[in-house]
């Protein structure tokens, strides 16, 4: 008995759907334009898909983010946090917890990435929100 439960346990296992599909996430590289050390980048995101906005930059110097909601179907639940490079995930600084405007010291020199994303109500139910990012680097 034991082991005739144990094999159906397995089959409705591996005969499980799978949870959900695996959405790809976007990257993007931020080049300001000669002579400028800023610029504007206007995006989309829907659901619970993030976006990096690449940027190179070097230890000591400054990155200012301001992130707008421009339009959404949800509550405009969107924020952003900067990873440094090389990170696998971990931020130096959290929209969600310090405020979707904000100048950063940055520590070394690389890539850094400003991943855009929302939370709450709005990634689980694929609501979609529109955004815009002013974003210099001094």
């Amino acid at each position: 008995m034991q082991r005739t439960l144990s094999a159906l346990a397995l089959t409705l296992i591996l005969a499980a759907p799978p949870v959900g599909p695996v959405m790809a996430q976007s990257k993007s590289v931020v080049e300001f334009a000669p002579g400028n050390f800023g610029t504007m980048v206007n995006g989309t995101i829907e659901g619970d898909e993030y976006i990096d906005y690449m940027l190179g930059a070097k230890a000591g110097q400054e990155m200012f983010i301001e992130l707008t909601v421009d339009g959404t179907n949800g509550t405009g639940s969107v924020y952003f946090n900067v990873l440094p490079p090389e990170s696998a995930g971990e931020a130096i600084y959290n929209s969600s917890i310090d405020g979707n405007s904000t100048t950063v010291p940055l520590p070394s020199d690389g890539d850094y990435a400003i991943r855009v994303y929302q939370m709450g109500t709005d990634a689980d139910a694929g609501k979609t929100a529109g955004f815009r990012i002013d974003l210099s680097i001094q």
